[in-house]
């Protein structure tokens, strides 16, 4: 990291701003237990192919595979990394009693305006020893990443920056998310409430409900994450910085026509 910490002149909160990282990545500490980041590192590509494996169908595959590991590591390790299956489920745990649930608006919705429905959501990347978690806002009908964030933590405020730097480009009429804690946490909901943004957000267990951030993931890892082994939190970032810029202005998208979703955003014409 370029942090200096013994800068007396300008503040760690104020460096970490000038590069661009959330203040928590600063205290990054390496994990250091290898068989965990192996085994994390397993789940994470067999979850980018099937995110539909929970616990026991992962936990079966490593050991089918000659891994030793039970399924409570497995749930621990897939709770540290922020992953569920997205397969329909009974409600087992209990909503923070602080944080409002907001209904899902999207049934039944034509969603065919740019602007009119923004998405965010949460993913691990693997580090060569360590993760951070990466929040992106997509606008749904262009497929344009609007703007993103990584953090070596789940707090929220790399989810407030990167809300933050989307309202900068532009305003949506609904903004949906799923229940995490982050989304559902009065400063994320209160800062959409400022700009008159209705919420909504995902049933427990509903499989389409982003699967527009569920394709970004899947094309992220396979065409940059696991090409590459992120020595540490800065190489990420710039990686990650670099896919996205391709993402939006070259990668050309069959759902648009072949054209780039910097292009569908912002309504510029292709000659061909």
């Amino acid at each position: 990291m370029l942090i200096d910490k013994t800068n007396r002149g300008i503040s760690i909160s104020r460096q970490a701003e000038l590069l661009g990282i959330s203040r928590s990545g600063i205290y990054y500490k390496p994990v250091v237990d290898p068989y965990n980041l192996l085994l994390m590192r397993l789940i994470d590509e067999q979850y980018t192919r099937t995110p539909f494996y929970g616990s026991r169908k992962m936990t079966a595959l490593l050991e089918r595979n000659g891994y030793s590991v039970n399924r409570k590591r497995v749930q621990r390790l897939m709770h540290q990394m922020g992953l569920k299956a997205i397969y329909p489920r009974p409600n087992l745990s209990k909503a923070n009693s602080e944080h409002k649930i907001y209904p899902y608006l999207l049934r039944e919705l034509e969603i065919d305006k740019l602007n009119q429905v923004w998405g965010a959501d949460i993913t691990f990347i693997r580090l060569y020893r360590g993760w951070v978690y990466l929040v992106a806002i997509m606008d749904w009908v262009s497929r344009f990443v609007i703007s993103w964030e990584i953090s070596t933590s789940l707090e929220v405020d790399f989810c407030l920056m990167a809300l933050e730097k989307a309202f900068i480009i532009g305003c949506p009429e609904i903004f949906n998310t799923d229940q995490g804690s982050q989304f559902t946490s009065t400063a994320f909901t209160g800062k959409l409430k400022e700009q008159d943004v209705r919420i909504s957000m995902d049933g427990r267990g509903r499989v389409f409900d982003n699967i527009f951030t569920e394709r970004l993931w899947r094309s992220l890892k396979y065409e940059e994450v696991y090409l590459k082994d992120y020595q540490n939190v800065s190489e990420a970032k710039q990686g990650i910085d670099q896919y996205m810029t391709f993402y939006n202005h070259e990668r050309l998208h069959q759902s648009l026509n072949y054209q780039t979703p910097v292009e569908v955003y912002f309504q510029r014409s292709v000659i061909v």
